[in-house]
């Protein structure tokens, strides 16, 4: 008793090490920002010049594009999504990143570069699963501010188009004031394609996207994609088979495969980690450009955890994880 007693004490001192390094890693937002810059290196290509910019003209920043877009990753895989905050944390590391921009710039060059973290993003989420045959469809509420200050809401009122709306939540029983977060996932778990659109558009209408993007496949929905023009649209256009749950008073009704039903629960498991670890629902945007900057680099975040899960061979969708 006595030598088991000893053995577990030497393991657990042994141990203490290990654990501190993995900690101390986790909490190091310096340590993130250089892996993910790494990973963003290796997917970038041709996007960006060899200074890790977007070819353009005029004066080239030293603090480079690969850099703004590696430090939204970082900030966001660890719950860090006001930039006031991030801007506070940075200050210990003012050796590390020396040519570290203000948070101004920041803010700027992070709606600039947006569309070079969908691409890389994009990259990410082909090679953990490229080629699938099988799909999931779902949408989320994004609520821009209550319902009740809606009429004191600026965003948009320069752009009616873009501007938010109101809509209706069926599996929260709730109206709301904001835009609705369309997305497209494969079995494995990671969003292949995403977009939002105002909380009055229906879900239907995102398959025409779909319908462009996608071809010769499986996509599994739930009830809010029942329509039979369109099921048989998509299955002409782009031979795309589109199931989804029949409704108890519909005809020909048929009972959902239980496979169909335990598929669509991955997109539902994926809204639940961007509101529970990337906080979605919460929102600190000012203008449109600002709120969509926010949700590319939630997802992209979400997107380069699974990456770093997939290399080293754990499951992708443990992301509170990856950084251990």
């Amino acid at each position: 008793m006595y030598k088991k007693l000893c053995m577990i004490l030497i393991i657990s001192i042994l141990m203490v090490p290990n654990q501190l390094i993995a900690n101390s890693y986790m909490h190091n937002l310096y340590a993130i920002f250089a892996k993910f810059l790494d990973i963003c290196k290796q997917f970038a290509g041709n996007l960006v010049n060899k200074q890790g910019n977007i070819p353009r003209c005029g004066v080239v920043p030293r603090f480079s594009d690969l850099e703004v877009v590696a430090l939204g990753m970082a900030s966001e895989s660890i719950g860090i999504d006001s930039e006031s905050l991030l801007f506070v944390k940075l200050r210990e590391y003012q050796s590390e990143i020396p040519h570290l921009i203000s948070r101004r710039q920041y803010n700027d060059r992070r709606k600039f570069t947006a569309s070079l973290c969908a691409a890389i993003r994009e990259k990410m989420a082909a090679t953990i699963d490229g080629g699938e045959d099988y799909f999931c469809i779902d949408s989320k509420p994004i609520e821009v501010c209550r319902p009740a200050r809606a009429k004191r809401c600026f965003m948009g009122k320069n752009e009616i188009e873009k501007a938010p709306s109101f809509g209706y939540c069926a599996s929260q029983g709730v109206y709301y004031y904001g835009y609705k977060l369309h997305a497209v996932c494969g079995l494995s778990g990671v969003i292949h394609s995403f977009d939002l659109t105002k909380a009055s558009v229906h879900d239907i209408h995102y398959l025409k996207d779909v319908k462009v993007d996608y071809s010769d496949c499986t996509v599994i929905g739930d009830r809010g994609y029942i329509s039979a023009d369109v099921q048989l649209d998509l299955f002409e256009t782009a031979h795309i088979r589109l199931e989804v749950p029949y409704r108890s008073n519909q005809k020909d009704w048929k009972p959902t495969l239980a496979c169909f039903a335990k598929a669509r629960k991955r997109v539902e498991t994926l809204f639940s980690q961007l509101c529970d670890q990337f906080m979605i629902e919460r929102n600190y945007a000012k203008d449109i450009e600002g709120l969509f900057t926010r949700i590319i680099g939630k997802i992209s975040a979400l997107t380069i955890l699974q990456y770093i899960n997939y290399k080293n061979q754990r499951p992708i969708g443990r992301i509170k994880y990856a950084l251990i």
